[in-house]
Order: C-alpha cells, then structure tokens, then sequence
C-alpha cells in the first residue's frame, strides 16, 4: 500500500468527510448509541457542518489520503473546555473509514494535528471519548493518550446518559 498523505481539507472533502463521520460513527457507536441515533446521522446535516468548519478554519480540518483516496480526517484547534490555558489544544474529531482501520490512517491524523497544534504554540493536546468505547480508548493510549480521571462527564444521546472521559498527552 502507498503511504499516507494528509492534507489540509477543501470545500470539495465536505462531503466525503460527512460520510466517512457518518460511517464511522455507525460502526464505531453501535451498542453504546440507541439504535436510533445511529440510523439518524445524516451525511447531508454532517457535510454542511463540515463545510463551514472548512470556511472558517474552526476547527482545523485535514484529510488523510492514499493515492487521493480520502481515508479518513481529524478536526482540532485549541482547547473548548473551559479554564484551560490557550496552550492547550484539542483533537475536536477524528474519524477513519471502517474499511482503512487499522491500517495507519488514525495514527497518522492524530500525528498531524499534533504538529499543527504544535506550530500554533500549544504544548497539551486533549480530546473526549465514550467510556464505553473500548477500541478508541485502546488506539488513544497507543498513540501516547492517558486519561484524566477527573474529567468524566455524562452527555445524553437521544435519552441514553453515557459517560465521556477527557484523554490528555504532550503535543511533542
């Protein structure tokens, strides 16, 4: 297989990204989301929040490609959580298609977004993921992610209360 390229994303990788969030998503959640939250993710509501994400640099967006085969993106900027320093950056979202796992391309998303908080001066990167995600939280800690024990918050997806946990490391 050719190597990984990433990319800063166009207004042309809206739509692949929304489907390749949407596909993720359904793979990844199922059996932590209601079923029904699964079924109603919606690739056109995804591609126009990716398209203004795109317009306005908010966050950060690239795109992980093999011979210009879009793989997967991950989404960062600095730090939404409230009371962190601006030296704190966050990993907003970061997806690969099902069928590109384990195969490098998170690896490789997470690496860039590092550099590129990295460039803007942040030395903590963070990001939130379920607790009952038992593969992300795997690929997290083997990209270097440990958890903050103390930032557990619960979110409601369509009336089902899951707990999230804020994952931190070092941007170098």
């Amino acid at each position: 297989m050719s190597s990984i390229e990433v990319r800063p994303a166009t207004l042309r990788d809206a739509k692949v990204i929304a489907q390749i969030q949407v596909a993720a998503a359904q793979d990844a959640y199922k059996g932590l989301w209601p079923d029904s939250a699964l079924a109603n993710l919606s690739v056109a509501q995804r591609q126009a929040y990716w398209r203004e994400a795109i317009q306005l640099c908010e966050p950060q967006l690239l795109v992980a490609h093999v011979d210009n085969e879009p793989m997967g993106f991950v989404g960062f900027d600095r730090s939404r959580d409230k009371g962190t320093p601006s030296t704190t950056g966050e990993i907003w979202a970061v997806y690969a298609a099902p069928q590109h796992w384990d195969k490098g391309v998170g690896q490789a998303l997470v690496q860039a977004a590092r550099e590129g908080l990295q460039e803007e001066g942040c030395t903590k990167v963070t990001l939130w993921t379920y607790q009952g995600n038992g593969r992300a939280l795997r690929f997290f800690e083997q990209a270097g992610f440990e958890p903050e024990f103390d930032s557990a918050k619960t979110v409601d997806v369509e009336g089902v209360k899951l707990q999230q946990l804020r994952l931190q490391r070092t941007v170098a």
